[in-house]
């Protein structure tokens, strides 16, 4: 293996068009890459998968569920998209982070993502197994899902381009599928579709049946903690960039199609769903919230069909998992959180050492989800679950004091601005604090225990990364501009932001090649 060590450089310095600057990663994302990366980013098997459950609860209420978590993400990939247009990197968020709150947050906030997206591996390579087993019983369980890593695996090592194009058709598959559901259901429930009898279908299934929050209020609430998750893998996109022949222009396009994409793909297809169907029909938990509707409708094999989509969403999961959680590996590694070898790249611009180290943790944790799945593989799952919460709330500050460093110093990069700065990131983050807040009222659905269990992993995490800058001190490398950007907020009296933190980015700033 030919190997590329890293060296990050200030945003703007490398030359443009060639993928990240000077990172070894090569620009192998086309253009219709990451068009459908960030189309179908968006549309996880969550989607397909969790969504009865939410209706079950909330009934044709979990419409605002959607909607106010639609809007929260919407916002989230703003903030993020006003980062990543004006310093497009694979570490996104990560490196945001670093460079704002200090070597602290980027180290914490990376290493989160990275066991979020490995654990998720296990889940959906279990997912696809399962179905690949009912077409063919031959092969086990296991062994599908080994099948289904190795292949991904392999996929991801031959280069960025042939996960673009992997991606690109199982994107392709789903927003398709969706597209034809809404369009299929829509005809129905208006009553246009010819050759088709759908007798429980209409507007009317929005009010009747004990109304539109047949549980009351409160139910929007908890709908949102069933459905929050799901919206995980929006910012894939921000990520990809780093590796696009045009790592600004896709990241702009990404963040202003946000919105169409959540509220067509999320909002449209659940809008279908509950007025083809009323949502108290015992199918709608039986069978799932989408083969429910096909069948009402009499398409043949709607359950068949609907396990088809469901594969090609845990396929396109699974590839995008491994080269998100890889590429986060390899930002680690390019700022000395992790070890050396996670920041080379060989001949063809693959991180070869952070995709096998993601995948060898992924087939652990598939292992202890059929050795050991309602102890050690419970703990993993539900340690991972409020990540996503974490995630956005650190894009959130990020956002805050880069916001001021990037109008002093390249005012000319924001292309991409969030909406009326700073209140909406206030709001942004206190609608994040209420929904944390909220889990941890809710037993019955469990998420009392993933937040607990969470913030115990989250803590572990920032106080390794605090021992490590202590034990090692300058021999970090800090992402270009911590400083200034620590300095920055500082001195703007944001919230969180002190003397110390500056001292803490600045100590920590060492030469380019200078790592741990």
């Amino acid at each position: 293996m030919t190997s590329q060590p890293t060296t990050p450089t200030k945003a703007g310095s490398g030359p443009g068009g060639n993928g990240e600057p000077d990172s070894g990663l090569q620009a192998g994302l086309k253009n219709r890459h990451l068009s459908m990366i960030a189309i179908g980013g968006v549309i996880g098997a969550g989607l397909f998968v969790g969504s009865s459950s939410g209706i079950a609860t909330a009934g044709p209420g979990i419409l605002l569920s959607y909607a106010l978590v639609g809007t929260l993400v919407v916002l989230v990939m703003r903030m993020l998209g006003e980062m990543s247009a004006a310093n497009p990197t694979s570490g996104s968020f990560s490196a945001h982070a670093d460079r704002a709150l200090g070597p602290w947050a980027g180290f914490s906030i990376g290493w989160l993502y990275w066991f979020f997206w490995v654990v998720v591996l296990a889940v959906e390579a279990t997912a696809g197994a399962k179905i690949l087993e009912e077409w063919i019983p031959q092969v086990p369980q296991w062994g599908w899902a080994l099948i289904v890593m190795v292949v991904l695996t392999a996929t991801n090592l031959v280069s960025v381009g042939s996960y673009g194009e992997f991606e690109f058709w199982f994107a392709g598959i789903k927003v398709v599928a969706i597209a034809a559901f809404i369009v299929v259901g829509g005809l129905a429930v208006f009553g246009v579709l010819p050759g088709v009898d759908a007798e429980k279908a209409g507007l009317s299934n929005l009010t009747e049946h004990t109304g539109f929050l047949p549980n009351g209020p409160g139910a929007i609430l908890i709908g949102v903690l069933l459905v929050v998750f799901s919206f995980m893998g929006t910012e894939i996109a921000t990520l990809a960039a780093g590796e696009s022949e045009h790592p600004q222009k896709a990241v702009t396009k990404a963040t202003n199609s946000i919105i169409w994409r959540i509220a067509v793909f999320y909002l449209g297809s659940i809008f279908v769903v509950v007025t083809l169907l009323p949502w108290n029909d015992p199918a709608i938990e039986d069978k799932g919230s989408y083969v429910a509707a096909l069948d009402s409708l009499g398409i043949a094999h709607a359950g068949q069909i609907m396990n088809f989509i469901v594969l090609t969403s845990v396929l396109s999961c699974l590839n995008s998992g491994l080269y998100t959680a890889s590429r986060m590996a390899f930002s680690l590694g390019t700022r000395g959180d992790a070890p050396k070898a996670f920041a080379r790249t060989n001949a063809r611009g693959v991180p070869m050492a952070a995709i096998l180290s993601s995948v060898v943790f992924g087939f652990v944790a598939v292992f202890f989800n059929y050795a050991y799945p309602d102890t050690v593989f419970l703990f993993l799952v539900n340690s991972s679950g409020a990540v996503a919460l974490f995630v956005w709330l650190a894009i959130c500050f990020s956002q805050l004091r880069l916001r001021k460093v990037i109008e002093r110093e390249e005012p000319e990069k924001l292309v991409v601005r969030m909406w009326l700065y700073p209140y909406l990131t206030w709001a942004t983050i206190a609608l994040i604090v209420f929904v944390l807040g909220y889990m941890l009222t809710d037993t019955e659905h469990g998420n009392r225990d993933i937040l607990l269990l969470s913030l115990l992993v989250a803590a572990l995490v920032v106080g390794v990364s605090l021992v490590k800058d202590k034990v090692l001190g300058g021999g970090r490398t800090a992402t270009p501009g911590a400083s200034e950007a620590s300095e920055s907020a500082g001195a703007s009296g944001s919230p969180g932001s002190s003397g110390s933190s500056a001292k803490v980015a600045d100590s920590k700033a060492g030469a380019p090649g200078d790592r741990s």
